[in-house]
């Protein structure tokens, strides 16, 4: 009986030190913050001077200046986006947003995005790669930062979008606010 007496108060020694000391989540703090826009003027077949991005597939067949269905259901899109430091257009870029979105879903606005930040200014060198699922109808979303080079060697992270401005089916401006939690 003793042994079961020592079998009994040990187990309930290691319950209650167990419950002296709580698990509690760790909460990582970002090494690197950066926030950036991305400006996007999708090719409509009339501003070839303006475009920053054209349809290279589309379900339409030859015609990649008409976006495929309500949702877009099947286009791919690629684009070399002027990245600045502020939602103006017009402000200086410190980079190009150089990758491509594929509208992959037919009953709601979704795409999958895979895209590079290629960063060349007094404040930051190299390359930021997101890759990624974006729900567009949701206000913000996360992304993946999958890695880097330069300045931001081996970074991995999350970035969080938000779409700032949208006029129609030619413009819209993204906030990505980046938060790294690995840096080298």
């Amino acid at each position: 009986m003793a042994s079961k007496s020592c079998v009994l108060l040990s187990f309930f020694t290691v319950l209650a030190v167990s419950s002296a000391y709580p698990f509690k989540n760790k909460q990582y703090k970002p090494c690197k913050h950066l926030v950036l826009y991305f400006h996007d003027i999708i090719y409509n077949g009339q501003n070839r001077e303006n475009a920053t991005s054209a349809i290279v597939a589309a379900p339409q067949g030859a015609n990649l200046t008409i976006l495929a269905g309500q949702f877009h259901f099947g286009n791919i899109v690629v684009f070399d986006d002027p990245i600045t430091l502020d939602n103006n257009l017009h402000s200086k870029p410190v980079g190009r947003a150089q990758g491509m979105y594929i509208y992959d879903t037919k009953n709601t606005f979704t795409a999958w995005l895979g895209f590079s930040f290629v960063l060349n200014s007094t404040n930051y060198q190299g390359t930021v790669n997101f890759i990624g699922a974006d729900p567009l109808m949701q206000k913000t979303r996360d992304i993946s930062v999958v890695g880097g080079t330069g300045d931001f060697f081996m970074h991995r992270g999350v970035a969080t979008l938000t779409t700032d401005a949208f006029e129609g089916e030619v413009y819209f401006r993204l906030k990505v606010d980046i938060k790294f939690y690995e840096c080298w």
